[in-house]
């Protein structure tokens, strides 16, 4: 019942209008606890991975390998996070929301076309974000805890159990939504931000040389001279900049400047100042190579710190995880998923959202990781792949949406968009060395989730077009009906259809079974745009048939809430008085059977019947009143 459209016009200045109403300074704040929470808790543990890499399996720190591991970290923040994400990305939005989908719609609005290509790299990209959504909280909680052990070594083997206690807590609390929680994320990652800054100019005296690593010849000459070992080196940078994907993601949530402005004077800052201090402490103290993220801070201050850290962590962990209920809600909306029962928690906010499903799946997922790897350092090694890949899923799309709907030539757009795409395939390269360590995990995540959608997309496509083939157009129908008219009943009916020059199954079955039809009758169509919200005007198109019959379409942005009734009400400006209270819903559910002979695989095709069986009803997705819905069973094989 859902077709994509691409004659929407939204508004344009979402961005202004956002940070206009709700106040630059609030926005900023909100955006360094959400948007820089996972990229703000990577100094626990991309430091020392990245050292234990590049010593090659050696005792011993190495000063030229600590200034080239700094430099390569400042280099990588620099040029991927702050130029790439922070000044360009961020104005490649979709009427001011980010993010990889909001990226494929705005492709596919540039090419005038739903692309297969384009298609296929943004569901990758969508399913390779649920292998970070899974990974994030595992390895973020777990290098928190960690730190217990510096402690006293008497809480070694409550590491693992006090990090599962955690995430249970976690993910047992997102039913109850994250409006009273998220008020906290901006303050207290702003004092994370502040206490990394501390401790890391703290020891910065320690050896001022580390300030070479400012000098980018360092991060040059250490991978020139390294060979493979840079390559793994590299991989392990890379963790210094994961969660930079949240920028682009949480774009509509805060808007362009104050996303900007935090990164630019509090996230950057600290965490550079923070890396600086822990090379120098570790050229003045190499023995403490083993945790130099909590070994910067005093004896006495060490439990604070873990304390703060593991806040930090939750915060980081719940950024992603909210994250990853708003690309399935944007995934169902763009028909790469079934439909899921979608949760409000917020009366104020419609983006705070919960998913019982995605939930459960996520929760399963992280303690399974925890499980499987049971320390941050092995876990290190499956995180890199899903956020390398991600971002080379980004650059692509942003080469289509430069180049055609910016319409720049395909040589500026290649100028700007191609040197990064270089470093990403890079950065994905030296993560790949580490597939057999634990690499595989995130790309078997993002497989089952493509299998998932191509599944759902080619089930989907089969139907549509078997009903095309067999069902009765429309104007069939009604002329057929204008010749002999059955019997009238009071009231309305509105008819749920996704393809509207065809005769909806719940009519047919209708008039088959009842011998009647209602005085008005609505054949309804409920389409998503390719851009993230709709203005009112735009709600509704009316076409008035004749006396008995018209066609409406319903219009919805992907990440809007498709209320039914609520569209409908608009329908009284074009002259059609909707009352609910006199309208019926009757609705075709689906009963699908094996075919004989099918075009899909065996595997595929039961794969695809489970998730139709098990997608949440058109009555709840759409906000439809139970009482109003009559509900028409169809069996059909595929």
């Amino acid at each position: 019942m859902i077709e994509m459209t691409e004659n929407v016009t939204l508004t344009s200045g979402a961005d202004e209008r956002r940070v206009t109403s709700a106040g630059f300074w609030t926005l900023t704040l909100g955006s360094i606890g959400v948007v820089y929470g996972d990229i703000g808790t990577s100094p626990l543990y991309a430091f020392r991975e990245a050292m234990t890499a590049a010593s090659g399996g050696h005792a011993g720190v190495d000063r030229a390998n600590v200034i080239g591991v700094l430099s390569l970290i400042l280099w990588a923040l620099t040029i991927i996070v702050t130029v790439k994400y922070v000044l360009i990305l961020l104005r490649t939005d979709n009427n001011g929301e980010g993010g990889t989908l909001s990226l494929l719609a705005l492709a596919n609005k540039a090419l005038g076309r739903t692309a297969p290509a384009v298609l296929l790299i943004g569901a990758l990209g969508a399913a390779l974000f649920f292998g970070d959504a899974l990974i994030t909280p595992a390895i973020s909680v777990l290098s928190a805890v960690e730190g217990l052990k510096l402690v006293t070594s008497t809480l070694d083997p409550y590491v693992l159990p006090i990090t599962i206690v955690i995430i249970l807590g976690l993910f047992l609390i997102q039913s109850r939504g994250t409006s009273v929680v998220a008020g906290w994320f901006g303050p207290i990652t702003l004092v994370w931000f502040a206490v990394m800054a501390t401790g890391g100019a703290r020891h910065l005296v320690d050896d001022l040389s580390v300030l070479a690593a400012l000098n980018p010849v360092h991060a040059v000459r250490f991978m020139a001279g390294h060979g493979e070992i840079g390559l793994v080196t590299l991989g392990a940078v890379f963790l210094a900049v994961t969660g930079a994907e949240a920028l682009y993601a949480d774009l509509g949530h805060f808007g362009r400047r104050p996303i900007q402005m935090a990164w630019i004077f509090v996230a950057f800052p600290a965490l550079a100042i923070n890396y600086l201090g822990q090379g120098a402490m570790l050229l003045a103290h190499p023995e403490r190579l083993e945790n130099p993220f909590f070994l910067l801070y005093p004896d006495w201050a060490l439990l604070p710190v873990v304390i703060l850290a593991t806040l930090a962590t939750i915060i980081a962990s719940q950024a992603v995880i909210t994250g990853a209920y708003s690309l399935t809600r944007q995934a169902i909306q763009l028909r790469l998923l079934p439909r899921m029962r979608i949760l409000h928690t917020s009366a104020e906010h419609a983006g705070q959202i919960y998913m019982p499903g995605v939930n459960a799946m996520l929760l399963i997922g992280v303690l399974a990781l925890v499980a499987m790897f049971a320390s941050s350092s092995r876990l290190a090694n499956a995180y890199g792949i899903a956020v390398t890949g991600t971002m080379v899923v980004t650059a692509s799309l942003a080469l289509v949406v430069v180049h055609k709907y910016w319409r720049w030539p395909l040589w500026a757009a290649a100028s700007l968009l191609l040197p990064f795409l270089v470093v990403d395939l890079v950065f994905l390269g030296a993560n790949l060395m580490k597939l057999f360590e634990g690499g595989y995990v995130p790309l078997m995540i993002a497989c089952i989730v493509m299998l998932v959608m191509r599944s759902w997309l080619r089930g989907t496509e089969i139907i549509e077009t078997k009903a095309r083939q067999t069902d009765l157009p429309i104007g069939v129908l009604l002329s057929q009906l204008e010749k002999r008219t059955p019997v009238l009943v009071p009231g309305t009916a509105v008819y749920l259809t996704a393809q509207p020059d065809l005769a909806p199954v719940a009519l047919l079955h209708s008039l088959k079974h009842f011998k009647a039809l209602h005085e008005n009758n609505v054949i309804l169509t409920i389409r998503t745009a390719d851009t993230p919200r709709v203005a009112d005007e735009d709600r509704v198109e009316m076409h008035v048939v004749n006396r008995l019959f018209r066609l409406v379409t319903l219009n919805f942005g992907y990440m809007e809430e498709p209320n039914v009734p609520k569209g409908l009400l608009l329908c009284r400006k074009l002259g059609w008085k909707f009352d609910i209270m006199s309208t019926s819903f009757l609705v075709s559910r689906r009963s699908l059977k094996p075919a004989a002979k099918s075009e899909m695989r065996r595997w595929q095709r039961a794969l695809f019947i489970y998730l139709s069986r098990n997608a949440a009803g058109a009555t709840d997705y759409f906000h439809i009143p139970a009482g109003r819905v009559v509900e028409i069973g169809a069996q059909v094989t595929i």
